[in-house]
């Protein structure tokens, strides 16, 4: 017991709770569901000319699949996004038309940061293209298919990363990306 009756609660310094705060605040299923917010849904690009003469065309379908954080505990508390994809293709050759799926996956970067006067941030670094990876397995794929799709997979990266980029600056992901803990306190105090 101390002086004023109350048992001994292991008390610690203001920093030490305030870093205690922010390991347990930000987890890793916290940032996954933020991003499934930012990310969300699907997109689609294309017809792209292609191929010999732009004879054959591309049209893509990206599906954005359940982001996935990995959590890493240093000076400061970064996390590493992966978010999946699924990419329906069609290569439309004008004799024939080839529809198959290939898997790609968005990494991202994240830091989490605290603010004036009490704010939590989720500060997120914009993918490049090179964050983008889309997989295409030839074994399945006739050669010539994936001489087409080897010549727009910069493209789909370009356009998935700017897509990204855009939803991350979007007003909703903006509010998903800042948390007013000084706001949620009041809420949890006065019961409002």
């Amino acid at each position: 017991m101390d002086s004023h009756g109350n048992p001994n609660h292991g008390y610690l310094t203001y920093e030490r709770w305030g870093r205690n705060f922010f390991e347990i605040a930000v987890t890793e299923e916290r940032v996954a569901a933020a991003f499934a917010e930012i990310a969300g849904g699907e997109l689609e690009m294309g017809p792209m000319a292609q191929g010999p003469g732009g004879l054959a065309r591309v049209t893509a379908r990206v599906r954005i699949q359940e982001p996935q954080a990995t959590r890493h505990l240093g000076d400061t508390i970064t996390f590493s996004i992966r978010i999946p994809l699924e990419i329906d293709l069609l290569v439309d050759l004008r004799l024939d038309k080839q529809r198959f799926t290939v898997d790609g996956e968005i990494a991202l970067r994240a830091t989490a940061r605290a603010a004036e006067p009490l704010l939590l941030i989720i500060d997120v670094a914009k993918p490049r293209a090179t964050d983008i990876s889309v997989h295409v397995a030839s074994k399945s794929i006739r050669g010539e298919i994936v001489r087409i799709i080897g010549g727009v997979d910069a493209e789909i990266r370009r356009f998935i990363a700017q897509h990204v980029a855009e939803q991350i600056d979007a007003p909703e992901a903006v509010q998903a990306k800042v948390i007013d803990v000084a706001e949620r306190l009041e809420e949890a105090w006065t019961g409002v």
